[in-house]
């Protein structure tokens, strides 16, 4: 029960500041649930991102995961709602307040500073999850790419996947 409780409230206080959804949490999470408290390793944590990736629905998917190890049902139950509670409830109060302001200025002042620190933080946390999950050139020459690819094509993300599974089956990265 004390292991439920310790997962509540982490989550809960990651919760806080998922500005730009969980994404953007995740080198914290994965320090959390591998270095510090040991939960799961390395692989495991890489394994839940990428099925949450790949199914429909919400980005939180890889905390729910991260319950369910931990504690079956009921951990997934609990991680879920710890970590969509708080951010919910400042989310539905800053929203009351923006639209309570008059000067438009203001508003869009504010919309573009919320904006800019969830896009600040998915990024940082891109980038720090690709310092600790590539290994060897191959997957930094990867991540560039696909980095490029996506910035200055109009590829559909599907075929930048294919090819990150053709090389990862080839043994490249």
């Amino acid at each position: 029960m004390s292991m439920l409780l310790s997962l509540f409230l982490k989550l809960s206080v990651f919760s806080m500041i998922a500005f730009g959804g969980v994404n953007a949490l995740l080198p914290e999470l994965l320090n959390l649930a591998v270095n510090q408290e040991q939960w799961i390793d390395l692989q495991t944590f890489s394994d839940y991102f990428a099925i949450a990736q790949a199914a429909p629905g919400p980005n939180f998917m890889t905390v729910t995961l991260l319950g369910w190890h931990i504690y079956g049902i009921i951990g997934a139950l609990v991680a879920t709602f710890a970590i969509v509670w708080p951010s919910s409830i400042l989310i539905f109060f800053l929203q009351r307040f923006i639209l309570g302001i008059k000067d438009p200025v203001k508003k869009k002042s504010i919309q573009y500073a919320a904006a800019a620190l969830a896009i600040g933080l998915v990024l940082s946390s891109a980038w720090e999850i690709a310092l600790q999950i590539n290994h060897g050139v191959a997957a930094y020459l990867l991540t560039i790419a696909t980095i490029g690819l996506t910035l200055f094509t109009r590829w559909h993300p599907l075929y930048l996947i294919a090819i990150g599974a053709v090389l990862g089956v080839l043994g490249l990265i």
